[in-house]
């Protein structure tokens, strides 16, 4: 099952297990028992200290437990971790053979004071590069808390159980089973809905912080890069993100991060992330701005408010929020959202096995889309609002051979159809004739560019007609003291490589600023 080169990967990280591990497989008689018992039985040779059981009677089969003995631990993958879950497996095995988390000692201890019982299922795809840090963070709960559950399932290998519950986007969270949430889900944010009382007192900690000299205002590329440059001039920086990584972590390849030959969007954040961390940055997640409440006067501080109810002060503020996908603006499609509308081909698309699709958008993302898809669905339908498709001429070359996907141009979508429980069509008006038509399909794909997120600033700071922060060529602001960087701004062609080097640029302006009108503390 594995080849030699990850077996002696796994083989390194598995010299760390300190303590007894107990693999027990559910299995039948099919093609993918007997994968999962291939994988068991690479994984059981490597070390002394896992020992491999086939008498589980748990009701989804292929599925395995991993236990350590005389511990009460309930965490469980129903199907094979392979593709972007193989590090939860990894992880887990880690994790229950005792070797410590990288949490906090603080969420360590949050997790184990959790009363009640918390029976978790998690839905998701190999192709899904947004699972894993949901899986690993509701596996990690299950190992240090007796009173949580976890079982992770792979949709498409238990595909009666994701049309029974009308699945149509994962990761898709149920807890005792009634639905938790979907997308992307990081410890810290779980632990958030599970226990409101912790946000509060986040807050007040947040709240009591001393101004600083520079804060940064997401945790994207501009703002890693930001925070970067600002803790390397000695000064006090601060970094508040709704999720560190921004758009980057929903990015499936990338190929044009120079010096990266290629890399994964969750494994660039996570790199840009450590990165930060090595400096003296106070990062401050699952902070979504509010509003800002500029200085009133020469040397007093800018302030930041969230909607957890913190707030922040600093000399200095790095605007650096990104953007986010642009939606269709029809009727029917925030109603029919994740039940049939969906934003990210790779991780929802093996959802749609079988079944007709649109794409909306005729851009790269949009062909990149039906193109992917094309392998997985029946047949994909491409709209696109322009007489022409606007993706490079080799995309388009590649998308026409395909005998299962059709092209509608001058199409301007109408209306998402559905049953009330799921999507069942779309309506579009064929711009040359002015007739409108519908398409019977199951899913929709949007892929029509992005918007800033820019509505909190709207009164404070100049923005575009399009939402965009206004800024001079040191990315300043309107407002003295307040800079902004990355696809926020009106820097054209929207790329991680420009990102990163606005943000250095905003905050050598921002160091600049503050030598000039005061002495940083």
């Amino acid at each position: 099952m594995l080849d030699a080169n990850l077996k002696a990967q796994l083989k390194s990280y598995l010299e760390r297990v300190t303590q007894p591990i107990e693999i027990v497989a559910s299995l039948d008689d099919g093609a993918k028992s007997q994968e999962m018992l291939a994988l068991l039985q690479d994984v059981t040779s490597l070390t002394t200290l896992i020992t491999l059981k086939t008498d589980g009677d748990d009701a989804r089969k292929p599925s395995f437990s991993i236990n350590r003995p005389g511990a009460d631990i309930s965490l469980r993958f129903a199907g094979i971790p392979m593709g972007h879950e193989f590090t939860s497996l990894v992880l887990a095995l880690l994790q229950v053979g005792g070797h410590p988390s990288k949490a906090s000692v603080e969420v360590i201890e949050q997790i184990r004071a959790l009363k009640g019982e918390f029976s978790f299922e998690t839905y998701f795809s190999l192709s899904c590069q947004n699972c894993p840090d949901v899986v690993q963070a509701l596996n990690l709960m299950a190992v240090l808390n007796p009173n949580i559950r976890h079982v992770a399932i792979d949709g498409a290998l238990f595909q009666a159980e994701v049309d029974e519950r009308q699945i149509m986007a994962v990761p898709s969270v149920y807890l005792n089973g009634v639905n938790f949430g979907q997308g992307r889900m990081g410890l810290e944010e779980i632990l958030a809905k599970l226990d409101t009382s912790g946000i509060e007192k986040a807050a007040e900690k947040i709240s009591a912080r001393d101004a600083f000299d520079v804060l940064v205002v997401g945790g994207g590329p501009a703002g890693s890069a930001a925070a970067i440059y600002a803790a390397r001039k000695g000064i006090r920086t601060g970094v508040a993100a709704e999720r560190f990584g921004g758009q980057v972590l929903d990015t499936m390849s990338i190929e044009n991060f120079i010096s990266v030959q290629e890399t994964e969007g969750p494994k660039l954040a996570s790199a840009l992330e450590a990165h930060v961390r090595q400096y003296d940055v106070d990062i401050m997640n699952l902070q979504r701005a509010s509003s800002l409440i500029p200085a009133k006067n020469a040397g007093d501080v800018h302030e930041i408010r969230f909607e957890s109810g913190a707030t922040l002060k600093s000399k200095t503020v790095i605007l650096a929020t990104g953007a986010r996908w642009r939606e269709m603006g029809v009727p029917g499609e925030q109603e029919y959202k994740a039940k049939g509308v969906c934003f990210c081909p790779h991780c929802d698309g093996p959802l749609f096995k079988g079944k007709r699709v649109a794409v909306i958008g005729g851009g790269n993302s949009g062909v990149e889309a039906a193109i992917d898809l094309a392998g997985i669905v029946s047949h994909v339908t491409l709209l696109e609002f322009d007489s022409k498709l606007r993706a490079d001429a080799v995309l388009q070359r590649k998308l026409y051979r395909l005998p299962n996907v059709d092209v509608i141009t001058s199409a301007l979508t109408s209306e998402v159809k559905g049953d009330g429980q799921k999507v069942t069509g779309l309506a579009y008006k064929d711009r040359d004739t002015g007739d409108f038509k519908t398409i019977d399909l199951e899913g929709i794909f949007v892929q029509i560019g992005l918007l800033p997120n820019t509505d909190w600033l709207k009164g404070t700071v100049e923005l575009t007609p399009r939402g965009e922060i206004i800024v001079d060529a040191r990315g300043e602001t309107s407002l003295p003291g307040v800079f902004a960087a990355g696809d926020v701004t009106t820097v054209p062609y929207k790329q991680i490589v420009i990102a990163v080097g606005e943000g250095a640029k905003a905050s050598l302006s921002a160091f600049d600023h503050l030598i000039r009108t005061s002495a940083p503390a």
